[in-house]
């Protein structure tokens, strides 16, 4: 049945300080059913990573895969493979800021480690390239003293840079959805998680 044919149920408000109890109780039922199909969409966004970038030897979608497969082979926890699968989903829509999209979609779902850990990823990554373009490549050097620089150094050098191989093994999207769907099906922000 397409939406010209049912009724489709909706707020009776054209400002939100005019909404009423029942209105906000259909907004909450469908917000929450549209929640549930986050792991869908991030899966649908991955999908389109096969498609981005151009000059790379793979695409941001075998780059992704080969760096959760590297955090996979090294026996990172699930959370860790996750953050390396979608650590540059944001790439598409914020190529200037990146990593701080992935992070804050991974936010409400893993601890702050792997929030901070991909935020972080895009300035500790330039120690690679940013003398090549005239930039300081020791920005990551502000932040020698956080309990987690060790943490986003072994992501950037282990599983981020390396990951640009046409030849190495590389586990399918298929296999990491599983992972994806348990961590993004979590409750958001559940402190037993210790999210941010």
């Amino acid at each position: 049945m397409s939406a010209t044919d049912r009724e489709i149920e909706m707020v009776e408000f054209t400002q939100m300080q005019d909404g009423t109890k029942a209105d906000y109780d259909l907004l909450h039922t469908l917000e929450r059913h549209y929640s549930s199909t986050l792991p869908d969409r991030l899966l649908s966004a991955l999908e389109r990573l096969g498609d981005g970038l151009d000059g790379y030897r793979i695409s941001r979608l075998q780059h992704s895969l080969q760096s959760a497969t590297r955090a996979e082979n090294d026996g990172a926890d699930i959370e860790m493979i996750v953050a390396a699968l979608v650590h540059d989903l944001g790439d598409e829509l914020a190529p200037d800021n990146h990593s701080q999209v992935a992070a804050a979609i991974l936010r409400p779902y893993v601890r702050a480690e792997v929030t901070w850990v991909v935020e972080m990823h895009g300035l500790f990554q330039m120690v690679y390239y940013a003398h090549f373009r005239g930039l300081d490549r020791n920005g990551r050097d502000a932040y020698r003293d956080h309990e987690w620089y060790d943490s986003c150094v072994q992501f950037c050098e282990r599983w981020d840079q390396a990951s640009f191989d046409p030849d190495h093994p590389t586990q399918t999207l298929e296999h990491f959805a599983p992972m994806l769907r348990e961590v993004f099906t979590r409750t958001p922000f559940d402190p037993a998680t210790g999210c941010l």
